[in-house]
């Protein structure tokens, strides 16, 4: 009998010690994102007519109007910051800007570390040389100190063309493209490489002092960039854009810009 007892009394504890452990606590429910509420848009501050300083020093431009207009219609709040461009990869990756919204081209080399709304926009790079220059085409560039600002899409564009850039003189890369057009005017340079909303926009402001050559360094797209694990915001502004093409805001922003509807 005392074996049967003991054999129950521990059979009883070993069922109380089960039913004592504790079941293990179901993993807390991850938080949902917060609501955005504020997008920081990186610019290039001197990029007239996308992004620029007016006489007043205020923030102007076609893609600023674009932006102003999606932040409208996602009911959020837009702050403009001017960045150093050429670091723009590393200002958006470290979060200091939420978007690259300034005639940010879409390459191949870039998607690999932003994620691109549809395009926007098609551009081109353009070769501007002084007005009574003898340069006509790409081949005559052949011995000649070209500029273009560093950092963009137009050194890419240029690059690409190895024989072409081979045949330079140098490539002189700028802080902006203002300062390379300065430098067209004053002969320290014999042509730049820009995008065409730029250089038209320039060369339109001052047609007896430059002109624009037929042939140019390729046809690229505009998008905005943002970060590739940002996907709610990437859809937003995908959404906000189309919506601006269907309901023709775009082209009308478009059209007080260059006169004409240049929205792709």
């Amino acid at each position: 009998m005392k074996k049967i007892a003991a054999v129950a009394l521990l059979t009883l504890g070993a069922v109380l010690a089960g039913c004592s452990k504790q079941e293990p606590a179901a993993p807390a429910a991850t938080p949902a994102p917060a609501a955005v509420t504020k997008i920081v848009v990186g610019l290039d501050d001197n990029f007239p007519p996308m992004g620029f300083r007016n006489e007043k020093n205020e923030l102007v431009g076609f893609d600023i109007d674009m932006a102003k207009e999606a932040a409208k219609r996602l009911g959020v709040e837009v702050e403009f910051k001017p960045i150093d461009w050429s670091a723009k990869e590393a200002e958006l990756s470290g979060k200091r800007v939420d978007a690259l919204w300034n005639g940010l081209t879409i390459t191949e080399e870039r998607k690999q570390n932003i994620a691109f709304t549809a395009p926007y926009m098609e551009n081109h790079q353009i070769i501007v040389v002084a007005a009574n220059s003898a340069i006509k085409t790409k081949a005559d560039l052949a011995g000649k100190v070209v500029g273009a600002q560093e950092g963009s899409s137009a050194v890419d564009a240029v690059k690409k063309e190895d024989a072409v850039f081979k045949s330079f003189k140098e490539l002189k890369t700028f802080g902006d493209n203002v300062t390379a057009l300065m430098d067209l005017t004053t002969g320290r340079l014999e042509a730049v490489v820009v995008d065409e909303v730029v250089g038209r926009y320039y060369v339109a402001k001052k047609p007896g002092d430059y002109a624009v050559l037929d042939d140019n360094f390729g046809t690229e797209e505009y998008g905005v960039g943002l970060r590739k694990d940002d996907t709610d915001l990437h859809g937003k502004i995908d959404k906000a854009l189309a919506d601006m093409k269907a309901d023709g805001a775009a082209a009308k922003i478009a059209e007080q810009w260059f006169g004409k509807n240049i929205i792709k």
